[in-house]
């Protein structure tokens, strides 16, 4: 399938084109405004703080192509964020911005850092859908310490739902403490290869989010698209091409993956590098068992390939 191009950034080791987003935050959000001078106990505006840096005027608009994603606009620099759903609350300490809503409330936004979202990474570097919006149900693989879950959970809103599956205990504990605070995530603790184990609490998802980092992620996000995914839905899935064969080139090692996708009826759709984000990682999105009509091409591609056999048999 053709590959769409994201933004003007050519990535590095999968071949295609990334997109160096305006969101180039330290990796552990922005700094607040230094306070006034004086002894030691000088206020330092802490590292979550809401605002913008020193006080300057932002503008939060929609993303353009994202539902339930947004823009900050400023002076200084632009970056990629999400309604708070937790008005008041840092999740890992990225910043906050409150900005004015109707009769006199105060709307307020977290930074998505793209250095600590692969799936933030994505966004900013030009992917064409990622198939969540507000409303959605999303399955998410991998779920760690709940980063990327949580700006999965201000983007689908109360409306929507995250199942986030963690093998990990210690993250796990995160995740349950993360979930109290946000109703619409759910943390199952338990290990994706098995999802006969939690089959209980998942009902038939729209999305499909996996980042496992493990030699068999196919076939983890296969398994459990047999399970929870629903025909012509979509799945999203970052690869890390260290996790499959560290061995060959990484271009090599995301198509292999792709290859075992195709055999399991999931279409890719695109594929995009992670670079300057993530080293060697690639995100790829499709859809889950899609109708002839939905890729027609497909069929006369498939058509013309058989064609072509039946004449080099018969000569």
């Amino acid at each position: 399938p053709k590959f769409e191009r994201g933004g003007g950034f050519r990535g590095g080791r999968g071949g295609f084109r990334g997109g160096r987003g305006g969101d180039r935050g330290g990796r552990g959000g922005d700094r607040g405004g230094r306070g006034g001078r004086g002894g030691r106990g000088g206020f330092r505006g802490g590292r979550g703080g809401p605002g913008a840096r020193g006080g300057q005027k932002v503008m939060v608009e929609p993303h353009p192509k994202f539902e339930g994603v947004f823009i900050m606009r400023s002076t200084k620099d632009d970056a990629l964020m999400t309604k708070n759903m937790n008005p008041g609350i840092s999740v890992y300490n990225e910043k906050r911005v409150a900005i004015d809503g109707p009769d006199e409330t105060k709307i307020e936004y977290r930074v998505w850092n793209p250095y600590r979202s692969k799936l933030g990474a994505a966004v900013v570097g030009g992917i064409a859908n990622i198939y969540m919006k507000p409303g959605s149900k999303v399955l998410y693989l991998g779920a760690a310490s709940g980063t990327t879950v949580s700006h999965v959970s201000d983007l689908v809103g109360e409306n929507g739902a995250v199942y986030a599956v963690e093998f990990s205990k210690r993250s796990g504990r995160d995740l349950v403490n993360l979930a109290k605070k946000r109703t619409n995530i759910i943390p199952i603790i338990e290990d994706a290869r098995t999802p006969q184990r939690y089959r209980m609490f998942v009902p038939m998802v729209d999305v499909l989010f996996a980042d496992v980092a493990q030699p068999d992620q196919a076939r983890i996000l296969a398994l459990n698209a047999h399970y929870f995914l629903k025909n012509r839905g979509h799945f999203v899935i970052s690869i890390k091409a260290n996790c499959i064969d560290s061995t060959i080139p990484a271009e090599m090692a995301f198509a292999k993956e792709v290859q075992k996708m195709r055999a399991e009826k999931m279409r890719p759709i695109e594929q995009l590098t992670l670079e300057p984000y993530e080293r060697d990682h690639a995100v790829v999105t499709g859809m889950y068992r899609p109708s002839p009509e939905d890729f027609p091409n497909d069929k006369n591609q498939l058509f013309s390939a058989c064609k072509l056999s039946c004449i080099i048999q018969s000569q």
